[in-house]
C-alpha cells in the first residue's frame, strides 16, 4: 500500500520530523493492512518495527504453555516490534511478545536495519542513553533480584534454624536426663533386687511398673486447679507414707496421670520399710517414660519442619499442579515463624471447603512470602503488638486468598504505586522494592488472577485471586486475560 508522508506525520511518534526525514521513512518503510489474526509471533527473528495507524492491536507473552494478553488499544500510533535493533548483535533480535489484530488494521512497516540505521542517524545522542538505560536497568534488576532472592533466603534460614534449634536442644537435654535417669533406674532395681523380696512381690512390682508405663502414655490433661489439687493430695500421701521429698516426686506423678489410688495398689504389694525404694524406682519409670515422649515430641517437630521446608521450597514436585492453598499458607508462616515474633498474633481463617487450585506451587509461596514479610514491616513500624489475619474463602470461580495486618495502612496518594518495580516505603537498604512487582506478576501474568490492596489505619488487605480452573489456551488467546504493569506498545503517554 502506498506510504503518505503526512499521513505518518500525524502520528505521535513522528510528528517532529521534517518532509526529508518523513520521506526516507516512506521511501524505506512500507504500509500494510492486516486481516484479524497473528501479525508476529513472540522468539521469531525481529525483522521490522511496526506502528499502527488505524485498528486495533493485542499483545501476548508467552507464560509456560499459555499466551498470556499483556495489552490490548486503539490509540493512534501505538508502536511494537523490533524496538531494540540498534542495539545490534549484543541483544538477541527476536520478538518479545506476540501481536495480533482483531480487526483489518493497517501499519506503517520500517525493516529493522532501517529502522536501527535511521536511530543512530538522527537520534545518535537518544540511542545512547537508551542502550545505556536499557543495559543499566537490566543489570540492576538483575543484581536486585539476585540479592532480593539472597535476602529472602536468609530470612528463610534464619527462621528455618531458629524453629529447628528448639527441638533439637529440647531433644539434647532429654537425652542427657534420660540416659542419667536409667543409671539411677539401674542402681534402685540392684538395690531392690538385694531386698528381701518374695519372687511373687518382685513380679507384682514389674506389673505395676508396666501398668505404669501404659498410663504415663494415656496421661489427661488437667487444668492447673486441678493439677494442684492433686499435687497436694500426692505430697500428703507420700509424707504420711514416710517417702522423702514428696514434695519433688508428686509433680511427676501427677503430669503422668497417676494418683493417690496408685499409690495404694503400690503400698499394698510391698513391704512398709521398702516402699520408699519402690516409690522412687517407680519414679525413675515414670520419669524416663516422660522424657521418652519429650524426645518423641521434638524429633517428630523437627520432621514435621524439614517437610514444611520442603513443602514451601517444593522440591521433589511437578512446577504446576493442583494444590491445597491451605498448606501453602501453613509452610509459610511456619518458615517465618521467626521473623513474625511473638509480638504479633497470627490468625487462620481458612474455608477448608475450598477445592484444589491449579497454580506453580513454589512461586505462590514466594507472593506469601512478601505478603505477610510486608505485614510484619508495617505492623512493627508501629512499635506495638498487631495481628496478621490470613483468610480464604471462594469468591464465584477463584479463591480469595487475603493477607489483613493491623499496621499503619498505605497511604491513598501511594497505593496506585506500590506494584510498581523499585517503588518501596521501607527505608533505604531495607526493601529493594520488588516484592509486590514479583508477587503481582506470578499472580497476574503466570496464574491468570488479580492482587489488589484496600487499606485503612489500622485494616490493611492484600487480597489475591486465584482461577480455580486452568484456563483454555485457546479461549485465552482470543479474548485475553489481563493487563501488565509494564506496557509492551509504546503510546504518547508510555512510550518503549
Amino acid at each position: 500500500m502506498p506510504c503518505d508522508p503526512h499521513e505518518i506525520g500525524s502520528l505521535f511518534l513522528f510528528e517532529r520530523l521534517s518532509p526529508e526525514q518523513l520521506g526516507r521513512l516512506c521511501a524505506e518503510g512500507r504500509m500494510e493492512r492486516f486481516e484479524p489474526g497473528p501479525v508476529y509471533t513472540e522468539g521469531d527473528p525481529a525483522t521490522c518495527f511496526y506502528v499502527m495507524v488505524e485498528g486495533t492491536v493485542v499483545l501476548y507473552r508467552r507464560v509456560g504453555g499459555d499466551d498470556v494478553e499483556v495489552s490490548r488499544t486503539s490509540q493512534r500510533g501505538v508502536y511494537a516490534g523490533a524496538m531494540q535493533a540498534y542495539l545490534g548483535d549484543r541483544v538477541p533480535q527476536t520478538y518479545v511478545n506476540t501481536m495480533r489484530v482483531t480487526e483489518p488494521t493497517r501499519f506503517f512497516v520500517l525493516p529493522a536495519e532501517s529502522f536501527a540505521d535511521i536511530m543512530r542517524e538522527w537520534f545518535p545522542m537518544a540511542a545512547h542513553l537508551l542502550e545505556g538505560l536499557f543495559f543499566g536497568s537490566k543489570n540492576t534488576q538483575r543484581a536486585i533480584g539476585q540479592r532480593e532472592r539472597l535476602l529472602a533466603l536468609g530470612s528463610l534460614s534464619a527462621g528455618l534454624t531458629h524453629e529447628l534449634n528448639n527441638p533439637a536442644a529440647a531433644a539434647v537435654r532429654a537425652t542427657a536426663a534420660l540416659r542419667e535417669r536409667v543409671g539411677k533406674m539401674r542402681h534402685k532395681l540392684a538395690f531392690i533386687a538385694r531386698g528381701p523380696y518374695s519372687r511373687e512381690a518382685l513380679a507384682e512390682l514389674i506389673e505395676i511398673q508396666e501398668r505404669t508405663a501404659e498410663r504415663v502414655a494415656k496421661a489427661p490433661v488437667l487444668t492447673p486447679l486441678e493439677a494442684s489439687d492433686r499435687e497436694d493430695e500426692l505430697t500428703d500421701w507420700l509424707e504420711d507414707h514416710g517417702i522423702p521429698e514428696g514434695w519433688r516426686l508428686a509433680p511427676t506423678f501427677v503430669q503422668a496421670g497417676l494418683d493417690t489410688d496408685w499409690l495404694e495398689q503400690v503400698a499394698a504389694t510391698v513391704a512398709e520399710d521398702v516402699l520408699p525404694g519402690a516409690i522412687g524406682w517407680l519414679n525413675y519409670t515414670v520419669e524416663t517414660e516422660l522424657l521418652m515422649d519429650e524426645i518423641d515430641d521434638s524429633t517428630a517437630r523437627i520432621s514435621h519442619l524439614v517437610d514444611a521446608a520442603k513443602q514451601y521450597a517444593q522440591l521433589d514436585r511437578a512446577p504446576h499442579r493442583d494444590v491445597d492453598v491451605h498448606e501453602l499458607l501453613d509452610s509459610t508462616l511456619l518458615m517465618l515463624s521467626g521473623k513474625i515474633g511473638p509480638e504479633i498474633r497470627v490468625v487462620k481463617d481458612y474455608d477448608r471447603s475450598l477445592p484444589d487450585v491449579p497454580a506453580y506451587p513454589a512461586e505462590l509461596n514466594q507472593v506469601w512470602t512478601n505478603l505477610v514479610d510486608n505485614a510484619v514491616a508495617a505492623m512493627g513500624s508501629t512499635g506495638k503488638e498487631g495481628t496478621l489475619t490470613v483468610r480464604t474463602a471462594r469468591e464465584g470461580d477463584r479463591a480469595l486468598v487475603e493477607f489483613r495486618d493491623t499496621g499503619p495502612g498505605v497511604p491513598e496518594d501511594i497505593r496506585s504505586r506500590i506494584f510498581d518495580p523499585f517503588f518501596t516505603t521501607k527505608p533505604v537498604g531495607e526493601g529493594t522494592g520488588l516484592g509486590l512487582d514479583i508477587s503481582w506478576r506470578i499472580v497476574v501474568n503466570k496464574h491468570h488472577g488479580s492482587l489488589q490492596v484496600e487499606s485503612v489505619p489500622g485494616d490493611t488487605r492484600f487480597q489475591v485471586l486465584l482461577p480455580l480452573t486452568a484456563p483454555d489456551v485457546a479461549d485465552e488467546a482470543e479474548t485475553g486475560t489481563g493487563t501488565t504493569a509494564e506496557a509492551e506498545a509504546g503510546t504518547a503517554e508510555e512510550p518503549v
